[in-house]
C-alpha cells in the first residue's frame, strides 16, 4: 500500500484558498484510485513545526551520544519529519505565493527535511520520489509576463526539492487567483477560470496516474 505524505501551507481555509483546493483534488482522485493506501497529513499553517535553532542544527552534525536535552528533543521532533518524508511514496506540497515565495512555514519544514549526509548530499535518502507541488500565485509569474523575475516559488523549490533533495518534482500552477477579489484585474477573470479549471484537471489526472504507477 502506497503512503501520500501531504502538506498545506496556505493560511486560508479551504474555501478560501485556491492552493488547499486543488491539493484536496488531489487527494480525493488519490484516495478514490487508492483506496487502500495511506495519507499523512499535516496542514502547517494550524500546527506549524519547529523552526530550526541552534541546537536542532547542532545536534544534526555531532554524536546523539553528546546530545545536550535540549538538543536531543530538538532533532527527534526533526527526525520525525525526515523520517515521514523517507516512508511516502508520494509527496502533495500546497505552496501558496506569498510576497513572491513561499510561506515562511514550509521554509521551516524544508530546514528541517533537509539534512546533510542523510536527506541531502550524496545520500539522499528520499531521492526519486515522486512530489506534486501545487504552486498558487494571485497574478502571473509565466515566462513572458512583466513579472517574471519575480518567481521564486518554482524555481526554489525545484532547487530545493529536486537538487537538494533528490525528488521527482512537478508542478500544478493556478494562477490569477486574485483576479475575483481585485477590481483591477476584473477582465483577467475569464483567465483565472481557465487556470483554475486546469489546475483541477491536472490534479485529478495526476493523482490517479500516480496512484495507479504506486499500486501496481
Amino acid at each position: 500500500m502506497a503512503t501520500l505524505l501531504h502538506i498545506d501551507s496556505s493560511v486560508f481555509p479551504a474555501e478560501a484558498s485556491a492552493s488547499r483546493a486543488v491539493t484536496e483534488a488531489f487527494r480525493k482522485h488519490w484516495q478514490e484510485e487508492h483506496p487502500q493506501g495511506t495519507v499523512v497529513y499535516r496542514d502547517l499553517a494550524a500546527r506549524p513545526v519547529p523552526h530550526i535553532t541552534a541546537d536542532t542544527h547542532l545536534a544534526g552534525f555531532t554524536d546523539p551520544a553528546t546530545h545536550t536535552p535540549e538538543q536531543a528533543a530538538a532533532f527527534a521532533e526533526r527526525v520525525k519529519l525526515i523520517e515521514e518524508l523517507e516512508q511516502a511514496d508520494a509527496v502533495l506540497i500546497g505552496a501558496p505565493m506569498y510576497n513572491y515565495t513561499i510561506p515562511s512555514t514550509l521554509k521551516a519544514w524544508l530546514d528541517n527535511v533537509i539534512l546533510m549526509g542523510r536527506t541531502a548530499g550524496e545520500t539522499q535518502s528520499a531521492k526519486g520520489t515522486p512530489v506534486i507541488v501545487v504552486a498558487s500565485r494571485g497574478g502571473s509569474y509565466a515566462p513572458g509576463t512583466p513579472r517574471e523575475g519575480f518567481e521564486y516559488v518554482q524555481n526554489y523549490l525545484g532547487a530545493a526539492l529536486g537538487s537538494g533533495l533528490g525528488l521527482d518534482v512537478d508542478f500544478i500552477v493556478p494562477e490569477l487567483t486574485l483576479a475575483t477579489v481585485d477590481p483591477a484585474m476584473a477582465e483577467l477573470v475569464p483567465l483565472y477560470e481557465a487556470s483554475r479549471d486546469r489546475a483541477l484537471e491536472d490534479a485529478a489526472t495526476k493523482a490517479r496516474d500516480l496512484a495507479k504507477r504506486l499500486a501496481a
